[in-house]
């Protein structure tokens, strides 16, 4: 089978997977917004009478004492809750497993998940796996639990994720070197708190990398194909608050008022995704973290350019729209002029962010594994604006080699010519 037979029949199968998503319901938390939000939601959850609360979260936090809003607020409510810190980035499944039994010798009714987005992703696994007792493997996939989770509320600490509004838990599979991703509606949180106080101390490059993953969940769910007016709506809303106060955030972490924008930012992204999904950019990006234990936001954002400059062709008029929202533009420009300047858009904004632009863990010798893991992806998940064949998804991470790679790849391909 040719690659353009191929890639019709798969967008074909992908729009008309995209006609069903779109009605299915997805539920949307309660959002307590600004400076104390974290406190206001604990005053709330201590008032549903809940047996005991489990906290997820981790080490860190725990230690700089960010839970102390949320904990005074649910002892002052006289609440019973527990925490579990030892969350890691991508969530393991053996950690996760932990967190189950310590959930269960507790005797928790209900999860409060504090931090980013593994704490938020362990969260929503323990929820699904405590109400449907069976190997974490096997609830992998689109509605595997058939019971309700565990309530879930959320209060994130990074703004990019956008898992306190999603229905999907992305999870470590370090005996496969792979990441899992469990799909449930009923997953979302009950309500959410996006404080900006808990965001001031964030480092820069975990702010850039945080924020640049908000902007790819935005940008992908508004160039797919599943999208939505609702959908596009908060995507546009997503990149025009992330254009204008994501370079603030980074230059001076305690701007509140940025933080308060770019946690907007990251929730309107995580609304725009879970209804109208991503594509090749994290599709890639999973597999990068399997393999290379990449964190998920610095992984879409090396990925970001490359796969919108391959994608450009089929997507202008849409790049174009997006060049508008990010102020980049003004819509009485030529679309292809607009497209490009959202391309440069985003390159400048990589490097105003000190993105690098390869990674630097990447193996040639590993491309071909990676690059048919992330097809079979995208494929069967994803209505991506336009399809790769293996070869070109291998040529396009090719271009994140490191730079002494690249350029000996490049010799060996001349030596070989010649």
């Amino acid at each position: 089978m040719s690659d353009s037979v191929r890639a019709t029949g798969l967008s074909a199968l992908m729009r008309g997977a995209g006609l069903v998503t779109r009605f299915i319901p997805i539920p949307q938390p309660t959002l307590l917004v600004g400076p104390g939000s974290s406190a206001r939601l604990g005053q709330a959850i201590a008032g549903f009478g809940h047996r005991k609360i489990l906290i997820v979260t981790d080490s860190v936090i725990s230690k700089l004492g960010l839970l102390k809003p949320l904990t005074h607020a649910l002892e002052t409510g006289g609440a019973q809750f527990v925490v579990f810190d030892e969350i890691t980035p991508d969530a393991p499944i053996p950690l996760i497993e932990k967190g189950i039994e310590f959930f269960k010798l507790h005797d928790c009714d209900a999860i409060v998940a504090f931090g980013g987005g593994s704490s938020m992703d362990a969260s929503k696994a323990i929820a699904v796996a405590v109400a449907n007792p069976k190997p974490l493997r096997q609830l992998a996939g689109y509605f595997k639990g058939l019971r309700t989770p565990i309530k879930i509320y959320a209060v994130p600490t990074t703004a990019g994720t956008g898992s306190e509004v999603t229905v999907a838990a992305v999870i470590s599979d370090p005996e496969n070197h792979t990441k899992l991703v469990i799909v449930d509606p009923r997953m979302v949180p009950k309500m959410a708190a996006l404080d900006p106080l808990l965001m001031t101390g964030l480092p820069p490059h975990i702010t850039a990398a945080t924020g640049i993953d908000a902007l790819t969940h935005a940008v992908e769910a508004f160039v797919g194909n599943w999208k939505t007016s609702y959908s596009d709506g908060m995507a546009l809303s997503a990149v025009g608050l992330i254009f204008e106060n994501l370079r603030v955030a980074f230059g001076d972490g305690k701007n509140v008022e940025a933080r308060e924008k770019m946690a907007l930012a990251s929730t309107y992204a995580g609304f725009a995704f879970t209804r109208a999904n991503v594509g090749y950019v994290h599709a890639i990006a999973h597999q990068f973290g399997g393999k290379y234990h990449t964190p998920h936001g610095l992984a879409n954002a090396i990925m970001l350019p490359f796969v919108l400059k391959y994608s450009a062709p089929a997507i202008a008029h849409k790049l174009a729209h997006l060049a508008v929202a990010a102020r980049l533009g003004t819509d009485d420009e030529d679309t292809d002029v607009l497209a490009q300047k959202f391309l440069d858009g985003v390159d400048q904004l990589n490097r105003d962010l000190d993105i690098p632009a390869s990674l630097e863990t990447l193996k040639e010798a590993d491309i071909p594994a990676l690059a048919k893991a992330a097809c079979w992806e995208a494929h069967t998940g994803y209505p991506v604006p336009r399809y790769m064949s293996q070869q070109v998804c291998e040529n396009i991470i090719r271009q994140a080699l490191p730079p002494k790679t690249a350029q000996a790849k490049t010799t060996l391909r001349r030596r070989k010519a010649a």
